[in-house]
């Protein structure tokens, strides 16, 4: 809208269904989102109004809740639906602290989407070949690109911690600084629309999908989770003595009950799976280990006031609002029941069938339909709709058929 619009609080409204539109762009059948589709104010957050500096046309940004025009926030909405979660721990004294690290590929434009990703050319006229993990060289030639991703994120308030060159060809990662959990999801969400525009200025493509490239790991959005005291901003899961509490216990049990039942919301695509399908780093299951990346759920190394559980089921596809509502609320729920974990692995191990996960998109989403404690955690509304509109993209999936198919079986008998 414009500026003058907007500074006269104009209000804008759009239709309740657009919050379940799938990738497609289609939408599942309106009594997902109320028959009539009705309008929705967006609301914007006063503390998130940037304006884009990478636009040279002035431009603003704000960051919207979706509310009834009752006045409450719409049960569709995945922010709201993390704002409902953050509220419910305030309910009882306490406050998740969140960190985010996004992995994402830098690619060369592909303008075919029948051909595979490739990544730019270096100054050296070759283009990189999956050597570079956690590499110092420039010799990529993204130097630029990333000097004005670090100005854009000094201008948009998004403090980092490192950013590094990770395993995959022309794959990076950066760690978000850890804070308040809407705050972290809000800043995840604009470092992610941050770099795809800087590097369509760069004539570059940034790829967020969870598995671009075969053969390569794939792109994670591990969530680190601690949790704290109101007013004290002590780290409830340890004791006085440095030592973990009931507390962390109930959590790490409250998200191993929660992790299948949720698996679709941490990893939303068919692509997601061709990630898990590889665990690499990647791990598929709702085992629990200190300091193991073949653990779903990793308890990093760290001094006592920083203990916290990492989930490193999400990809770089995931709604960072909808996967740490998901994820927090999974935690809350074994604070809350007094949950207790299974045992700690460690070293090689074999994930036991209580602990394992669905394995694709449409094993994920049946999991879900089945799920009383998402509906208890989200509501009905909310999660019929998401499973109706994934269900449209799974199905816009099956109707294609993918060059393996007319490759390998086209000669079959």
């Amino acid at each position: 809208m414009t500026a003058e619009g907007f500074l006269e609080g104009r209000r804008l409204q759009m239709a309740r269904g657009v919050l379940l539109q799938c990738i497609m762009g289609g939408y599942p059948p309106a009594r997902f989102y109320g028959s009539d589709d009705g309008d929705l104010a967006l609301v914007p957050d006063p503390a998130q109004i940037h304006r884009l500096p990478w636009s040279r046309q002035p431009r603003a940004l704000a960051i919207c809740d979706a509310d009834e025009l009752s006045g409450e926030s719409s049960a569709l909405s995945t922010r709201g639906q993390l704002k409902a979660v953050i509220a419910r721990y305030a309910a009882r004294g306490l406050a998740p602290v969140v960190a985010t690290e996004l992995e994402f590929f830098v690619f060369a434009p592909n303008p075919d989407p029948t051909q595979p990703f490739q990544p730019p050319l270096g100054l050296d006229g070759r283009r990189e070949e999956g050597h570079s993990a956690f590499s110092v060289s420039s010799n990529n030639g993204l130097r630029p690109f990333f000097s004005e991703v670090y100005e854009c994120m000094a201008a948009l308030g998004l403090p980092r911690d490192t950013f590094m060159h990770e395993m995959g060809v022309s794959q990076f990662e950066i760690n978000l600084l850890h804070g308040d959990a809407l705050l972290l999801a809000d800043q995840t969400f604009l470092f992610k629309h941050l770099l795809k525009e800087v590097a369509l200025k760069h004539g570059l493509t940034v790829v967020c999908m969870a598995k671009p490239l075969a053969h390569t790991p794939g792109s994670s959005m591990h969530i680190h989770q601690s949790i704290v005291e109101i007013g004290s901003g002590r780290n409830v899961f340890s004791d006085q003595h440095g030592q973990p509490t009931a507390t962390f216990r109930h959590f790490i049990g409250g998200q191993q009950a929660g992790m299948a039942d949720f698996t679709a919301l941490f990893a939303p695509n068919v692509n997601s799976y061709q990630r898990l399908c590889h665990p690499f780093a990647s791990p598929n299951n709702a085992c629990w280990s200190e300091d193991n990346r073949a653990a779903g759920l990793r308890i990093p190394a760290s001094s006592p006031v920083a203990r916290r559980v990492e989930n490193r089921l999400p990809g770089a596809d995931a709604n960072p609002y909808l996967a740490i509502a998901a994820s927090l609320a999974a935690g809350l729920h074994g604070i809350e029941n007094e949950l207790e974990p299974s045992a700690a692995i460690q070293g090689e191990f074999v994930v036991p069938d209580n602990l394992s996960l669905p394995c694709t998109l449409h094993a994920a989403l049946e999991r879900l339909k089945r799920s009383q404690l998402a509906m208890e955690l989200f509501g009905k509304e909310f999660i019929e709709g998401y499973i109706a509109s994934k269900t449209m993209e799974l199905t816009s999936f099956f109707d294609e058929i993918t060059p393996w198919e007319r490759r390998v079986l086209a000669a079959q008998a």
